[in-house]
């Protein structure tokens, strides 16, 4: 009887290798590391924007409504609690994606902004932060990467047959995915050329935003 359970025990276990039980176990791993990455990055990222905006308000005339955007898509981005459990729920994480892209976004514009201010340009705790949150940003699209390639074969696993079926059996459902949709442009890293001078605006002014 003993050898009788240990026989079906084995052929159990080969059967649900053969089946992609196995395999969801290790994409599932990966994905779990790799979006804890992702979160470590993003936060990283939302750790520096505090000592950024503070530098830049000391910038004579700066644009107010530009570091009033930064601070609020920070705050939004900020206020979304990036748990294991969102990766699993499509709304909400792409409510958190959205949040992501509208700081990104905010802090590209500040940053292009600042051109138009030599002496701010020329502050080298503004350049030290700077070169940080470039870096953060870089670091950023790699995990983002790691990711979006995690997900992919965990989902591929889940459509294909016969692991399709494990799938059913065992509840495993495709993760939400960042979109593919303008990831370039999503992903690109705020930057400034501190080697261009900035095009004064016309009418002679230098210096000031309109």
């Amino acid at each position: 009887m003993r050898k009788f359970f240990t026989l079906l025990l084995a052929l159990l276990t080969l059967g649900l290798s053969g089946c992609g039980y196995n395999t969801f176990q290790t994409t599932d791993e990966q994905i779990k590391a790799s979006w804890s990455e992702v979160v470590n990055q993003y936060q990283r990222r939302s750790d520096l924007i505090p000592n950024l905006v503070n530098t830049v308000k000391g910038e004579a005339k700066f644009e107010q409504d530009t570091l009033t955007k930064v601070i609020e898509a920070r705050s939004k981005a900020t206020s979304i609690q990036a748990t294991p459990e969102l990766i699993n729920d499509p709304a909400a994480f792409q409510k958190f994606q959205q949040a992501q892209r509208e700081l990104t976004g905010a802090l590209s514009r500040l940053m292009a902004v600042s051109e138009n201010y030599p002496s701010l340009r020329a502050n080298q705790g503004f350049r030290d932060l700077q070169a940080q949150l470039e870096g953060t940003e870089n670091r950023i699209t790699v995990a983002r990467n790691r990711y979006i390639k995690s997900v992919q074969d965990y989902n591929v696993t889940v459509r294909s047959f016969p692991s399709n079926l494990t799938a059913m059996v065992f509840g495993y459902q495709q993760k939400a995915n960042f979109a593919v949709e303008n990831e370039k442009e999503i992903s690109r890293p705020p930057s400034v050329n501190f080697d261009t001078a900035p095009v004064p605006p016309k009418g002679g002014a230098s210096g000031a935003t309109r």
